[in-house]
């Protein structure tokens, strides 16, 4: 059973994304599905683990672009935001195959606009809204998973 964690603030989300982060840097790995409404805290989760993982500069949102590939020390990095697919195989025009996630750390906001298309998660992370907060839950699924 997954236990709920409570974020009650920004800085609760960005630390949950730091300690994400550790894990998948240990392995040098992982498919991560952010899942939760709009203002859920995804992007926010990702910045903290992207900073975390030694990501340094502008950390644009993908929300326009749908994807944006960091690199750092040879550790790959993709943030994809597909909240503006219409269609889930409009993924295959994105290049993901650029970034095998055999090697290459994956976060993926709106994943369901993407079904049939991405790689199975390893983690999947669903964020909601609580009281002034949010609460998110986290939900190990492949023996290949990282930590």
């Amino acid at each position: 059973m997954t236990m709920p964690i409570e974020l009650p603030d920004e800085a609760s989300t960005t630390a949950l994304g730091e300690r994400l982060a550790a894990e998948l840097l240990q392995a040098g790995r992982g498919v991560v599905f952010l899942h939760g409404d709009l203002g859920a805290g995804k992007t926010t989760l990702a910045r903290g683990l992207l900073r975390s993982c030694g990501v340094t500069g502008t950390l644009r949102s993908p929300t326009y672009t749908l994807m944006e590939p960091y690199s750092v020390g040879g550790q790959g990095f993709l943030h994809l935001d597909l909240y503006r697919l219409t269609d889930p195989s409009e993924v295959e025009n994105l290049g993901l195959r650029d970034y095998p996630p055999e090697s290459t750390i994956w976060l993926v906001e709106w994943p369901q606009r993407g079904a049939g298309f991405l790689p199975a998660p390893d983690l999947e992370v669903r964020l909601a809204p609580q009281g002034e907060g949010r609460v998110a839950t986290i939900d190990r699924h492949s023996a290949k998973r990282p930590g």
